[in-house]
């Protein structure tokens, strides 16, 4: 369900910002507007990224096999990274570049009307793109503050287009701010600024994406509920006296794996210790779906506290 959420989210995005790349590169062909070339560049990194994500989804959903015997789930994360360095390498970069040429070496926009038609049809269609990912983004939110949940969450594709949407909102809404004071003063230098202003906005929304997807890629752990869940599941068991570690680890967007070592009584058989196991086992993941894997080792505390 959620890689389904997380593909509709990008067919929407890689649809608008296909027509949108090409509308704006035709318009600032015709027009000269610095600014409207490096939305241009926006909209052509953002469509070249969505294509990047659908092909990490893709990857990500191959079996298990000998070489990853617990699956190819992290692509989606390396590829999100990739995605991070694309739109600070390309799209701010560009974006910097021509603003910094124009401002350098300022010439007039022609056929100014021209813009604000494009900007105008780009806006529209970025916000319904926009609409797609908020909706399945506040499916996963359950209620919690919006940035605490963009900070946990474990499925990059969704952020990642939610992140380049409101981007593209912000440099549309600073182009069309650059080529008004430039219509309205006759300095065509706002153009160069706005395609500027649009190269920091890329570059900022990039840095945060790659940070966020540096966690997930090194092994972010799950969310704590499931942590306190396992917890409250083991505390039942009465053959359990100790737990000596629960460690978890997404090796996937909703996929979760734990290792737990539990002190077991002195006088517990191996039939009552294999018993506690499966339990534990069975009530967690039907608790949490996105626990696919976990592993359980009954050994004393005191050993235990030694190994380490």
């Amino acid at each position: 369900m959620a890689a389904h959420g997380s593909k509709l989210v990008i067919y929407a995005a890689l649809a608008g910002n296909s027509l949108i790349a090409l509308t704006k590169f035709s318009a600032a062909a015709y027009t000269g507007s610095s600014a409207m070339f490096s939305e241009a560049i926006h909209s052509l990194v953002d469509t070249g990224n969505q294509g990047l994500l659908l092909f990490g989804l893709h990857r990500a959903n191959r079996p298990p096999d000998a070489k990853f015997p617990f699956g190819y789930g992290r692509e989606v994360y390396f590829w999100s990274f990739v995605v991070a360095i694309l739109l600070f390498a390309v799209g701010s970069g560009f974006s910097l570049y021509e603003g910094v040429h124009k401002v350098m070496d300022p010439h007039p926009i022609e056929n100014v009307m021209v813009n604000y038609f494009v900007l105008g049809g780009a806006i529209l269609f970025e916000a319904g793109a926009w609409i797609v990912a908020a909706r399945e983004f506040n499916k996963t939110r359950k209620g919690r503050p919006i940035f605490k949940t963009v900070l946990e969450a474990k499925d990059p594709s969704i952020i990642t287009v939610l992140l380049e949407d409101s981007a593209a909102m912000l440099g549309l809404i600073a182009a069309l701010v650059g080529i008004w004071l430039g219509q309205v003063t006759g300095n065509p230098i706002y153009d160069g600024v706005a395609s500027i202003v649009i190269g920091g906005i890329l570059a900022l929304a990039a840095i945060f994406l790659a940070v966020e997807t540096k966690g997930l890629l090194i092994g972010e752990a799950a969310h704590p509920e499931v942590t306190s869940a396992l917890e409250r599941i083991i505390a039942m068991q009465p053959s359990v006296i100790r737990t000596n570690e629960i460690l978890t680890t997404h090796i996937g967007p909703t996929d979760v794996l734990i290792t737990v070592s539990l002190d077991f009584k002195d006088s517990a058989d191996s039939a009552e210790v294999e018993r506690a196991v499966s339990e534990i086992e069975s009530k967690i993941k039907k608790a949490y779906p996105a626990v696919t894997r976990i592993f359980i080792e009954a050994q004393n505390w005191q050993a235990h506290r030694r190994a380490l």
